[in-house]
């Protein structure tokens, strides 16, 4: 049975089901499911991570001089590379307090990506799938967030630190599976406490009054995006009342550990994931701008690895300690990596064709890397890694079902990594 062979009532229920909403493909006859799905991978494997913190580093991280370092030749410029304490893995001078943790790292050196532009290029990373004027697909934490559900009542269970603008969100799926957005670490969530002007009591009889007044219109129109909207203030009112709402206070954390991450928002906004996912949420993205270097690659580069090196590593080390990086997935990604050229102003121009990214904890086996580049780094040579692939590897590695296909409010089926294939040889 194929997709044209659903009946027009049928077809006509499920779209009135999901209007303004999204729908899991679930009791569709088997042949229905798997024309919907079709090219997803079936690959399912027992969970190996809880959590996730996903590291992005927006404007294309320079791979050659992070996670793929090549001795010698014009193509490296100023950087060298350094040795690590795993034989055989190297890193760039810029990495020493990564260079020490490599045992931990599972670096894929053979990145390929089909979009050379930052804002497709991101969205493409995020979503698996190519920026269409048409649909808006959901990053990886309302995916999982639709296929696992919430751990914590209370807190949101997806949340985004930093500035990136571009993030996809939750896509065409209900308003309340997007993150929750933080743009300065250090200064908490905020507007989360009531007015002063307020006493306990008059806040109660408003937020009734108000819930009274939308009663007819929740209603008459019973829909996900509808419900999501009321929810979200039931949300908030529950964690504006919730002991849970200190996981968002680094006044929590000592200075000295303050300090070990890194005086700066990309350091402070990874300590406050860490701190986020000990409450129980369950992905949080942290954002570092400014690897855009088509200009001064040399001075800014080492800039923006130090504060990275800082805070991965000291991160690496502090989810070890607490018992908690076996079951947490660490994830460093980037749109595209830059040319082996070295331009007239010293810096280094868009290249998707290789690049980096990086995996750590929650099932992964650290101490290697997964595929190879050319000489230059211009090109990969051994097991090519689309972003797809990479995401279906993320989704692998949380037990996600690859080939479970949910539909758009259009009835587009869609799955969480398109036809992507996840790298088990990875996981240990």
């Amino acid at each position: 049975m194929s997709i044209q062979d659903l009946s027009r009532r049928h077809f006509v229920q499920r779209a009135a089901k999901t209007f303004l909403g999204v729908s899991a493909l679930r009791g569709l006859p088997a042949g229905v499911a798997n024309a919907a799905g079709a090219g997803a991978s079936t690959a399912r494997g027992i969970p190996t991570a809880k959590r996730v913190i996903y590291l992005y580093m927006s404007g294309g991280m320079s791979h050659l001089d992070t996670f793929d370092p090549k001795p010698g030749g014009e193509a490296m410029g100023p950087t060298k590379q350094k040795r690590t304490n795993v034989d055989g893995v190297i890193l760039s001078e810029y990495l020493p307090q990564l260079s020490k943790q490599a045992d931990k790292l599972a670096i894929i050196n053979s990145m390929n990506s089909t979009q050379g532009a930052h804002k497709q290029g991101n969205y493409f990373m995020h979503t698996s799938y190519e920026m269409r004027s048409s649909i808006r697909h959901p990053a990886m934490g309302a995916w999982m967030l639709k296929l696992m559900g919430k751990d914590n009542p209370t807190l949101p269970a997806n949340v985004m630190i930093g500035n990136d603008s571009n993030h996809p969100g939750s896509g065409f799926m209900e308003s309340s599976l997007a993150p929750l957005a933080i743009t300065d670490p250090a200064g908490g969530l905020r507007h989360s406490k009531r007015s002063s002007d307020f006493s306990k009591e008059q806040f109660a009889f408003h937020l009734d009054l108000a819930k009274k007044l939308d009663q007819p219109f929740v209603e008459k129109y019973d829909q996900k995006n509808v419900r999501a909207y009321t929810d979200m203030y039931s949300d908030a009112v529950r964690l504006m009342e919730s002991a849970d709402l200190k996981a968002f206070d680094l006044q929590g954390e000592s200075e000295s550990m303050k300090s070990r991450y890194g005086r700066n928002p990309f350091g402070q906004g990874v300590l406050l994931a860490r701190r986020l996912l000990e409450h129980g949420v369950q992905f949080v993205e942290v954002s570092m701008g400014g690897w855009d270097t088509h200009n001064s690659n040399f001075v800014n580069v080492p800039d923006k690895a130090s504060a990275l090196d800082n805070a991965l590593s000291t991160l690496l080390i502090d989810l070890e300690r607490r018992g908690m990086l076996h079951d947490t997935l660490v994830v460093l990604a980037t749109e595209f990596g830059r040319t082996p050229e070295i331009n007239a102003n010293e810096g280094r121009d868009h290249h998707p064709q290789a690049f980096s990214t990086v995996l750590a904890g929650g099932g992964i086996s650290g101490g290697q890397t997964y595929g190879k580049t050319d000489e230059r780094g211009s090109r990969v040579l051994e097991n090519e890694v689309r972003i797809p692939d990479f995401n279906a590897t993320i989704g692998y590695a949380l037990g996600l079902p690859l080939d479970q296909v949910v539909f758009s409010p259009s009835m587009r089926p869609f799955t969480v990594a398109d036809k992507g294939k996840p790298i088990t040889a990875l996981f240990g």
